[in-house]
């Protein structure tokens, strides 16, 4: 039994480190904060969107740790996961067109002039790997 718990705190310490040491790594490595205060032209309100961020983080964390229900209508439901979907589409997307990784994947497996054969593809499994995980095994 204290084996188990050990464990259980080795490897949640292990992820939430991991996690952690991304989130860091993309908002510093990359410059998001600043990058979207130059391009919304809002500098002065820099503090504002880094404790946005914290907050998010921090309240994401509590809603995660906690059995937390959103009780409201399925019809209200659809948007605010569509959205949210959307959003690490979005984001994914562009983390990976910052990291050009997919022109260095296409050269190099030898695809350089298919390499929107390969997005799309890429594209199309995340869709239906999605709706997989949605409509078969999430069933209420």
């Amino acid at each position: 039994m204290t084996i188990n718990i050990i464990l259980a705190l080795f490897v949640g310490f292990g992820g939430g480190l991991a996690v952690g040491s991304g989130l860091v790594a993309f908002l510093t490595v990359l410059g998001i904060i600043p990058r979207l205060t130059q391009l919304t032209k809002t500098m002065k309100m820099i503090h504002s969107y880094e404790w946005a961020v914290v907050t998010g983080a921090l309240s994401g964390t509590v809603i995660s740790l906690n059995d937390f229900t959103l009780h409201t209508a399925a019809i209200i439901l659809i948007p605010i996961g569509a959205a949210s979907g959307i959003f690490i589409g979005l984001m994914a997307a562009a983390l990976t067109e910052v990291l050009n990784v997919f022109p260095i994947l296409a050269k190099r497996i030898g695809i350089e002039s298919q390499i929107i054969t390969l997005i799309m593809a890429i594209v199309l499994g995340k869709i239906a790997g999605s709706l997989f995980h949605w409509l078969y095994l999430v069933q209420p």
